[in-house]
């Protein structure tokens, strides 16, 4: 069979196992013209055959994954010394750092999501003494994200061994900068990490982690300490004191740990891995067997790095940073991978579903060798490589901080302008307005101004005006003695801008804010921009009761809880309802549809606040949120609005009487748990983990009431009603809970007022 032949088979046959004469193998089907561009694919292999000839690496895997098509192909030699070896698609690899996300973090948070460890666990719980040298503060989430101030790693000299030792020098360790204020990469961080695994299962990392991670997964060939039958699979790594490490692990702190260790020690294939990244993709199962919880993988997945932070990292997974070569040029932020020491990489691109593994022995044989660059050349083809995809100028949903880029005109040449914004106010490529709007030439940033929680999203309490930082300029508190800007503040503005992350409830206060800025603005005449973004619940929905009573800060404006509309829509609404008759221009968003949510924008995730991290928990807001005066709402817990409880419920009985209720697309898992902040912080609550099964059929509002209907029942005495009417608003609706109505005797009563708003919302309604 000739080479042209092979190239042809190559890149049109599906399903073929192998490829005689061809020096692709592979184990699993190939892709077709249909799924990559044939070109790109050429692309890649002439980026790795140059690399490889440049002396970077003796030989690479890669394996590309998208819409269950594979493309897999290996290049040169896995082993120069003693002697040649050809580079095999099983070739074992020494993972490296990978270690930190394919072993240490999901055994993190799979005991997370057991009740055995917490988030914000502080590290000094699990590891006596650790708060020693000022390291009290450093939590379980900051060893996760590199924001705990301990600096890259642990001193090889004196001469130490033994896992005891790593951890009695962690403990002795100080900190270089204080936690949650700058990112600094560090094996320590893993290391400790490692050590709670340990403690809170019961389990060394290496069996915890096979029993519950690799061998659930089929992934036969990871695991530390790499048994000798597999040594002729593996690739060594570097010669150390005369000494070629193969099938031992190249970190050398690992190794002085004996093998295994939270930051490295991992061996693996990039089939392996490849099964891995499946089971991220698919919220945590593959081929139907459940290894993580869904919402655990977009807890690892979104942002948890300080919003005024540059680096953006999730939990262990790389997002945004100066080590996100694998992501290449193209796959929008968003995505999350990792990469290790001796060559190895990988991204997971949720967003187009694509999987970018590139295994290399880059230390072979001298250490010298540097796959940076092609890992980020590999991704950039890859992404070029895909049928049916845009990037970088052509993404979907846009918002109007995306639009602001790309659209002259939109701000007057020369004009002064404030802003109101927080960390959600940023582009698709999370690219902040602010520093938009400083370095422009065209428009004079001048002040801030910021909403409830601040305008990094960090606080949950009042807060005095400041100036900021970063850029200088001053920042007006609309959360402290004033909740609307004064005349003074506005003195000299040509505009006044709005861009923040509303979440489509009535009682969430951002879209407050943003009416009583219209109202400032009318007052003075200066011109109101607001830069629409996504309702991330959807647009379609309209639920609960319409705001009975005056406009208070809560409920600032007469709509309904859930209002399925915009902070645009609603300008539109407010302005034109209370006559303010402020100059108004929305920048709208461009291809986004009313039934839309937010995970299928393209749009990446940012907490719009300390307890929303997620699309989950936005979903069951407008009716948990209700009843989050009156009982524990998970404020002070790592699932915000997905759990409730209090002291006098008992969990079994509660859980039981809610799946019995029959409401859609949630079910009820029976729990305790302990808050650490808001009602009930520091008691053992009985309750309930509230499961999503089918956000389609979800109706949060009634799920809320139905709930207060039954707390009402069960606990007359302990379970306080009447504050369920602070964010409800609607004393009719509380009345009737109290009588014991039905939840459709309920409803009935919202319907006349929802009539009349149904014809008013219309009117400023700006997408279909």
């Amino acid at each position: 069979m000739n080479q042209a032949y092979c190239k042809i088979g190559l890149l049109f046959l599906v399903n073929i196992l192998a490829l005689g004469g061809c020096k692709t193998t592979s184990t699993e089907p190939l892709v077709s013209r249909s799924v990559f561009h044939p070109a790109k694919l050429e692309a890649i292999d002439a980026a790795i055959e140059r690399a490889i000839a440049a002396g970077k690496a003796p030989g690479v895997v890669v394996r590309l994954e998208h819409g269950g098509a594979v493309y897999q192909k290996t290049y040169g030699v896995k082993a120069i010394e003693p002697e040649s070896l050809p580079m095999t698609v099983d070739t074992i690899f020494d993972g490296a750092s990978l270690t930190k996300v394919i072993a240490t973090t999901p055994a993190v948070m799979l005991l997370v999501e057991r009740g055995k460890l917490r988030l914000d666990d502080k590290v000094s719980r699990w590891i006596p003494r650790f708060e020693a040298h000022g390291k009290g503060a450093v939590t379980v989430r900051q060893l996760l994200t590199h924001t705990s101030g301990l600096r890259p790693g642990i001193s090889a000299k004196p001469a130490w061994s033994g896992v005891p030792k790593a951890i009695a020098l962690a403990k002795a360790e100080r900190l270089s900068s204080q936690p949650d204020t700058r990112f600094r990469y560090s094996d320590i961080n893993f290391i400790l990490l490692g050590e709670i695994v340990r403690l809170a299962s019961g389990q060394r990392l290496d069996e915890f982690a096979a029993a519950h991670l690799f061998r659930p997964l089929g992934m036969s060939d990871t695991g530390f300490l790499q048994p000798l039958a597999k040594r002729g699979r593996t690739a060594p790594t570097e010669r150390v004191e005369g000494k070629l490490l193969h099938g031992v692990v190249h970190d050398p702190t690992a190794r002085r740990m004996g093998g295994v260790a939270g930051h490295a020690g991992l061996f693996t294939t990039a089939a392996d891995l490849s099964r891995f990244a499946r089971m991220m993709l698919n919220g945590g199962q593959l081929d139907g067997r459940r290894v993580l919880k869904k919402e655990t993988i977009e807890l690892m997945t979104s942002v948890h790095t300080p919003g005024g932070m540059k680096t953006r990292r999730g939990l262990g997974w790389d997002i945004d940073s100066p080590y996100s070569s694998p992501r290449g040029n193209h796959f929008a932020v968003g995505g999350y991978g990792h990469t290790g020491w001796t060559g190895g990489s990988l991204w997971i691109d949720p967003a187009t579903r694509t999987i970018v593994i590139l295994m290399s022995s880059r230390t072979h044989p001298d250490g010298k060798g540097n796959v940076i660059s092609l890992r980020r050349e590999v991704a950039t083809l890859t992404a070029e490589a895909l049928r049916g995809f845009s990037f970088g100028d052509t993404p979907g949903v846009l918002n109007g901080a995306d639009m602001l880029r790309r659209r002259k005109g939109i701000l007057s040449r020369g004009a002064k302008v404030g802003l109101i914004t927080n960390h959600t106010g940023h582009d698709r490529q999370r690219r902040s307005t602010l520093d938009f709007l400083r370095t422009s030439t065209e428009v004079e940033l001048t002040s801030l101004f910021s909403p409830e929680h601040g305008l990094y999203g960090k606080l949950d309490k009042k807060f005095n005006d400041s100036t900021d930082a970063k850029s200088g300029l001053k920042i007006f508190s609309l959360y402290g003695e004033n909740r609307k800007p004064t005349p003074g503040q506005l003195a000299g503005l040509d505009a006044l801008i709005f861009d923040i992350q509303d979440i489509g409830c009535r009682f969430y206060t951002y879209i407050s804010t943003m009416g009583l800025a219209m109202e400032a603005a009318a007052e003075v005449g200066v011109k109101f921009i607001v830069l629409d973004r996504v309702n991330p619940i959807g647009g379609a929905t309209v639920a609960g009761p319409v705001r009975f009573g005056p406009s208070q800060f809560i409920a600032y404006h007469n709509i309904p809880v859930q209002h399925g509309m915009t902070a645009g829509e609603l300008a539109r609404m407010i302005n034109a309802e209370r006559s303010l008759g402020v100059e108004l221009q929305v920048v709208e968003i461009e291809g986004w549809k009313r039934g839309q949510q937010f995970d299928t924008t393209g749009q990446p995730w940012t907490n719009p606040s300390p307890n929303m991290r997620n699309l989950t928990q936005a979903l069951l807001y407008p009716g948990i949120g209700l009843l989050e005066t009156t009982l524990s709402v998970g404020r002070g817990t790592d699932t915000p609005f997905e759990v409730i409880g209090a002291p006098y419920i008992d969990d079994v009985r509660l859980a039981r009487r809610l799946n019995a209720l029959g409401q859609p697309g949630v079910r009820f898992v029976p729990i305790r748990f302990t808050p650490d902040y808001s009602v009930h912080k520091g008691e053992l609550c009985g309750g309930v983990n509230i499961i999503l099964t089918d956000r389609r059929k979800l109706r949060a509002v009634p799920l809320g009431i139905d709930i207060a209907r039954q707390l009402h029942a069960m606990y007359p005495k302990q379970f306080p009603l009447a504050k369920v009417g602070r964010l409800l608003c609607h004393p009719p609706t509380l009345e009737a809970l109290g009588q014991g109505k039905t939840l459709a005797q309920i409803e009935a009563l919202w319907n006349t007022d929802l009539d009349k708003f149904t014809p008013r919302r219309a009117k400023h309604l700006l997408y279909e």
